[in-house]
């Protein structure tokens, strides 16, 4: 067989161009429309993004889905948007005196945020764009359209916990009925007992390296998108709260300037799992996914509430993003290390006040004692 040999890439045409570069993967096809001219001016098209992102996020199939991203910009701006993860090392170092109560300085104007900005956002702005894959297998994709549960701008929901329960959100409009669910078919690692995961872990590890999940914001009135999940696992339990729960934990640090006193706070993505067959039985080991839930947590856990939800959700998605997953890690690291220094110190002044009112009681009962005798 013989080989052509071509001289330049300028005698090879735009469609053989088109085919090489719509095989390629979000990464690849950024670095390929740096080589050469014909590369970069056919990468601007965005059925080649298009492309890119179905195959990393299979919600974005849909076609409602698609017409969010055609009015926000388009698929390569989505794509550059929602690939790289938060990074945010803005984390205030630990002073006791900072984080025991919020400053006087802080008026309720101020730590509710500004009420214009406020007025000016609605939940029906947000839609949430969420895919689960293990083993690069997509087990789940839903898209939540607005935040739920929410009851007028004078309703419960803005002074109230900020949480959502995507499963029980999105079970009329996806797939009423619909389980998802994970078997040794999938490849998970077959479990002949409890007593045997017990000792050895394996379908917990196997769990926790190979499940992944991207959790993206957008909003609709902005044109803006981010991705609040850390892609990876950052820890779990497993057997919680029941000898058969799997709870795996994703995530990001979110800026929280001017909004919350602590300045950023944690995004916190909630995954659980439930063994509800082994191999011991008839059937083959298959995990349910019971739960899968979105809230925001101040520096010392505490739920932060609808309002300063929103206005955090806006200011994540202009803030910075990273493809070094090491920055990511890092940027999490960093909040857990400061919120672990501020429950000891927290531990510590609580254990001081018992102690002093011990001695207290003991002096007035030494005092009382002095008094009769």
């Amino acid at each position: 067989m013989s080989v052509v040999q071509v001289e330049s890439t300028a005698s090879l045409s735009n469609d053989l161009f088109y085919d090489i570069l719509r095989r390629l993967d979000g990464a690849t096809l950024a670095s390929a429309a740096c080589t050469c001219a014909a590369f970069c001016s056919i990468s601007k098209e965005d059925r080649l993004w298009e492309n890119v992102c179905s195959s990393m996020w299979p919600s974005t199939n849909r076609e409602d889905v698609k017409s969010l991203i055609s009015s926000i910009g388009g698929f390569k701006k989505f794509y550059a948007d929602c690939f790289p993860l938060i990074v945010n090392k803005e984390v205030p170092e630990f002073q006791w005196n900072t984080y025991l109560e919020y400053p006087e300085e802080w008026t309720e104007a101020e730590y509710y945020g500004d009420a214009d900005e406020v007025e000016n956002m609605s939940p029906s702005d947000f839609v949430f764009i969420v895919d689960i894959r293990y083993k690069d297998k997509t087990i789940c994709s839903k898209v939540l359209w607005g935040v739920p549960n929410v009851n007028g701008f004078n309703g419960w929901f803005y002074n109230c916990p900020f949480h959502i329960d995507f499963l029980t959100c999105t079970a009329r409009d996806d797939d009423p009925g619909g389980e998802v669910t994970l078997s040794v078919s999938d490849g998970l690692p077959p479990v002949t007992s409890m007593e045997r995961e017990r000792k050895d872990g394996k379908l917990w590890q196997e769990l926790r390296d190979e499940i992944r999940l991207s959790w993206i914001v957008v909003n609709r009135k902005t044109k803006q998108a981010a991705n609040l999940s850390s892609w990876s696992p950052l820890g779990g339990q497993r057997h919680w709260p029941t000898d058969r729960d799997f709870l795996i934990r994703f995530g990001s640090v979110l800026p929280a300037k001017d909004i919350l006193p602590c300045q950023a706070v944690e995004c916190m993505l909630i995954m659980k799992f439930r063994l509800i067959h082994t191999d011991g039985g008839a059937a083959q080991t298959t995990l349910k996914l019971k739960e899968l839930s979105m809230q925001l947590g101040d520096m010392e856990g505490v739920h932060v509430n609808g309002r300063n939800s929103l206005l955090v959700l806006k200011e994540a998605l202009s803030c910075r993003r990273s493809k070094n997953y090491s920055e990511v890690l890092e940027s999490c690291h960093l909040y857990s290390k400061v919120q672990s220094e501020l429950k000891e110190e927290k531990m510590r002044n609580e254990s001081r006040l018992d102690n002093l009112c011990v001695l207290g009681g003991i002096s007035a009962f030494v005092t009382i004692c002095c008094y009769f005798l």
